[in-house]
Formats: structure tokens, C-alpha cells, sequence
């Protein structure tokens, strides 16, 4: 079934792949063959990575270019990949581990609070608008990581029933000038998880791509899964 396997071409998805910018991304596809040939980068495309190589995350702050979903496979030149900060500052990484190593129950976290301070300022945070949809939230986070711990690896969206355009969606990670990974976006929870649990590669969105990476061949490593073959 043609809109089994591609849901951006269904009707009632038409809104859903506007907002993903499906089609500025299959002329991005397009223009990158032209320049870099058939092992291009393509948008969304699932990589693969070992969540303990993820050191950094992409730091967009004074002035820098917000690099989100919309740009993955995008191939940007210049210095971005060198605004970096460490992941283990990260307070949803940080909470995370104080809950799920320590035992510390989840309204004793920092990130708790720092919803509920959200929400208290008329913001909805990961779509939480009360005391109690933090709540739920956070216990829905304890089964997946239950669940994610017994079967000893993150699914692709591929394998999920709300698969909608290859990776997308998943945690997005950029790739900088030497291989070095820059974790963005959503899906910090999951990383979390994956990199708690010590698991050997998580499925993720490829982001931003730094042209010094291709010349030097750094991204085919990581369309290969140990899951997959």
C-alpha cells in the first residue's frame, strides 16, 4: 500500500507534511546528490550512534542559528558545530539520572520544578498545562524506560504505529566537522534513557551536516545498525 509506506503522500496527512517541510526537504535531497553524489546525506534519514559518544549538545545561544528538524540534512559550512555545551549539564539529563539511578522520586528533580515555574508563567512545556499532566508525563517516562530496558534498544519510527517519514521525529543530532556529535531538539528524554541504560547505539534523526564530515567519509559508518545489519 503506497500511503502505508509513504504517509506524507496520504491526503489527510497533507497538513503534517507542510509543517515538516517534506517537500523543501526532497529538493534538499535532490541538491545534495548533485553536489556530493549517491552517499549524500538525506533529510531525516535514521543514523545510528552510541549514546556515550554524545557529549554535547548544539548550543544556539548568543545569536547563534537555531538548527532544528527542519534543516536535517542540511549541509552547513562554517563554525556552528564548535557552539557546544556538555549534555551532562542538561537538567533534563541531569534529573534523569537523579530519578532513575538515585531514586529520587520525580517531583524532587529540578526539571519538576522547573515545569511547574513554566507552567506557572502560562507556558505549556512538552504539552503539560497542569501539576498533573507532569505527573502523568513523568510516570508514562517510567514505562518506556522499562520498557526500553527490557528490550535492550530504542525502536526506530519506522517500527512505531505513528511512523510517518523515515527518522523523523526521533532524537535529531548534528554531525560536526570531525564526527562529533551535537545532540538538538526534542527526544532528550529517550537520550537520556539510552545513555542511563549504557545501551550501544540509539536510532537517530540525522540533523545538520557539516561538509568536512563528508570529505571525510564520517556519515556511512553510521547508517549501519548492529540491530539491523
Amino acid at each position: 500500500m503506497v500511503f502505508a509506506d509513504h504517509p506524507t503522500l496520504h491526503p489527510l496527512n497533507l497538513g503534517r507534511t507542510l509543517e515538516a517541510h517534506v517537500p523543501r526537504k526532497a529538493m534538499r535531497d535532490w541538491w545534495n546528490r548533485v553536489l556530493y553524489g549517491a552517499d549524500a546525506p538525506l533529510s531525516d534519514e535514521c543514523i545510528y550512534v552510541r549514546p556515550a559518544d554524545v557529549l554535547f549538545g548544539y548550543d544556539k545561544s548568543g545569536g547563534k542559528r537555531p538548527l532544528r528538524r527542519q534543516e536535517s540534512g542540511l549541509v552547513v559550512d562554517g563554525d556552528w558545530d564548535q557552539s557546544r555545551y556538555l549534555l551532562d549539564t542538561h537538567v533534563k539529563l541531569s534529573s534523569s539520572r537523579l530519578h532513575f539511578v538515585d531514586g529520587v522520586p520525580w517531583d524532587q528533580t529540578p526539571l519538576f520544578d522547573r515545569m511547574l515555574a513554566e507552567i506557572a508563567k502560562g507556558h505549556v512545556p512538552d504539552g503539560c498545562a497542569t501539576r498533573a499532566d507532569v505527573i502523568a508525563r513523568y510516570a508514562a517516562l517510567d514505562r518506556v524506560y522499562d520498557e526500553v530496558q527490557r528490550r535492550g534498544r530504542l525502536l526506530t519510527r519506522s517500527e512505531m504505529p505513528e511512523y510517518f517519514r523515515r527518522e523523523h521525529g526521533g532524537i535529531l543530532i548534528h554531525l560536526g566537522r570531525d564526527g562529533t556529535f551535537l545532540r538538538a531538539s526534542g527526544g532528550m528524554h529517550r537520550f537520556a534513557i539510552a545513555r542511563i541504560l549504557d545501551l550501544p547505539e540509539i536510532p537517530a534523526q540525522l540533523g545538520v551536516v557539516h561538509p568536512q564530515a563528508l570529505y571525510m567519509n564520517l556519515l556511512a559508518p553510521l547508517r549501519k545498525s548492529i540491530h539491523h545489519g
